[in-house]
């Protein structure tokens, strides 16, 4: 009789390891936020939530650069999205301001922490419903506002109103309706521009006048950086409705034009 043939151990499936520290360090900074709406800090935690945001856009071009894209990363990029920019502005809209709702009564404090868990809810939908369109959906536009963009449009508004040197306990009756408001906007059907068509490469050229626009926009976020990022998300949250209205008016226009 023939041995038997040994049967080799399974080999172990590794991950990259740059992709990931990005997005570790993403997670990292939207758990620090939450860590420093507890204590307060509030206008730090806007910050924090603002550094996952970039380290958030960065995993994802360093894996494309370096051919580390895996399986892996995608999910793991998902569920720190969840912790960066669920989670985390939820509770520091809670801790900031829609805490102070439990001062007119029971059914006000209820409201409080059902509009962040609305929040908090819609971001976790929006992650999922974005995973299982990966490679079906268009590129060049979002369905729904993305999770990143929503949490930038809170923390702005968290951050600008606290340099203004009110709290958050004189706005808690606006509060709940922007983030309700911004929740649901995330599980929508508008169209938002994703961005990815730009100009991004070595070889590829853009107007000079976008390097002008580079300019003052620099310019004018060293001069007052809450507000301008307050603002300008704002006018991107406003984009999609406004584009998605304008797009079915003009298709709707263009059918009766055929018809006639």
């Amino acid at each position: 009789m023939s041995e038997p043939i040994p049967v080799p151990p399974p080999r172990h499936r590794g991950i990259y390891l740059l992709p990931n520290l990005f997005t570790t360090g993403a997670m990292f900074a939207g758990f620090y936020a939450i860590i420093a709406s507890i204590g307060g800090r509030y206008s730090e935690a806007a910050v924090a939530v603002f550094f996952a945001a970039i380290l958030d856009g960065m995993d994802g071009r360093v894996a494309r650069m370096t051919g580390t894209q895996t399986e892996f990363g995608v999910q793991y990029d998902s569920l720190s999205d969840l912790v960066s920019f669920g989670l985390a502005p939820a509770l520091v809209m809670y801790t900031w301001s829609l805490s102070s709702l439990r001062d007119f009564g029971p059914l006000w404090g209820k409201l409080g922490w059902a509009a962040a868990f609305v929040y908090a809810a819609c971001a976790a939908l929006r992650l999922a419903r974005f995973n299982t369109q990966v490679g079906v959906a268009d590129k060049r536009y979002f369905q729904g506002l993305a999770s990143p963009a929503a949490a930038a449009v809170c923390m702005s508004f968290v951050w600008s109103v606290e340099k203004s040197g009110l709290s958050g306990s004189e706005l808690c009756f606006v509060t709940p309706v922007i983030a309700v408001t911004v929740g649901l906007l995330m599980v929508s059907r508008f169209r938002y521009f994703s961005f990815k068509s730009l100009p991004m490469g070595d070889r590829q050229r853009v107007p000079f006048v976008w390097m002008v626009g580079a300019v003052l926009l620099l310019a004018l976020l060293v001069l007052d950086t809450a507000r301008v990022l307050f603002v300008g998300f704002t006018i991107y949250l406003l984009s999609g409705p406004v584009w998605t209205i304008w797009g079915l008016a003009t298709h709707r226009r263009r059918a009766r034009r055929n018809v006639e």
